[in-house]
């Protein structure tokens, strides 16, 4: 389980396959065939059974999904701190305007930032002109009229890459009605959260710059290894806990 930022490099993965009983055993015996009159019976029984049921648990037309109090009436780009990350990384770079876009629509609210991380000093720097730098993007999409349950659960393994089979999902318990992290080798770390009729992202990156500091190309070699962000997981959890809060009102 991960916990607060202290724990960080605790993350343990979980295993997310579903145990779906025992509907894959095939039936060995002896079989009497079925009169059928009494086929098409238990058909139409079994029909208004699972009719009823489905009334029962989601009412009859659809259902606008719960908000749970968020709200995207204005920008929250500017206000968003990274608290945990930057005590583990660095603070989010200074900017004047930092690079968000607002949607707000009557069936959905949505926004993105980006979000770079202050560079590294000099002397953690790898050197020969080479940087490991960070940054920070998040995406909250408020669905408003449907239920984005079904699709938050389908795209599990997509990227914005496409479908990635060596991504590493790890899901994330008590964090809204269902959280993950989706790592790939590449430097990319994301957090998914759906609640309600909200879907929140927060995804980590790290990739190195090369500046020339008086070196000529050819004294550049090859580049530093790109950081393990693994044990930056559970500050990324805790950024996420204070950005849901803030966008409930």
């Amino acid at each position: 389980m991960i916990s607060e930022p202290e724990m960080a490099g605790e993350f343990g993965g979980v295993e997310t396959r579903e145990v779906m009983g025992n509907f894959d055993r095939e039936f060995v015996g002896e079989r009497r065939p079925r009169r059928p009159w009494l086929w098409a019976l238990g058909g139409v029984v079994m029909a208004s059974a699972l009719w009823t049921a489905a009334l029962f648990l989601y009412g009859v037309g659809d259902r606008k999904p719960d908000m749970h109090g968020y709200q995207l009436d204005q920008d929250p780009c500017p206000s968003i701190q990274l608290k945990s990350i930057g005590a583990a990384i660095a603070p989010r770079e200074s900017i004047p305007k930092v690079e968000s876009g607002l949607l707000n629509h009557a069936v959905l609210d949505q926004v993105q930032c980006f979000l770079p991380l202050r560079s590294r000093a000099r002397a953690e720097r790898p050197g020969n002109g080479w940087s490991i730098d960070y940054a920070v993007e998040i995406t909250v999409a408020l669905h408003k009229k449907t239920d984005p349950g079904a699709e938050f659960e389908a795209r599990r393994g997509v990227t914005d890459l496409g479908v990635d089979p060596e991504a590493k999902l790890e899901t994330v318990p008590d964090l809204g009605d269902k959280a993950y992290l989706l790592t790939r080798d590449d430097g990319n770390s994301e957090l998914r959260v759906l609640e309600g009729g909200a879907v929140l992202t927060l995804s980590l990156s790290t990739f190195t710059q090369y500046q020339s500091d008086g070196h000529s190309e050819g004294e550049a070699g090859d580049g530093p290894d790109i950081p393990d962000l693994s044990p930056y997981q559970s500050a990324m959890i805790s950024d996420m806990r204070d950005l849901m809060s803030s966008l409930k009102q």
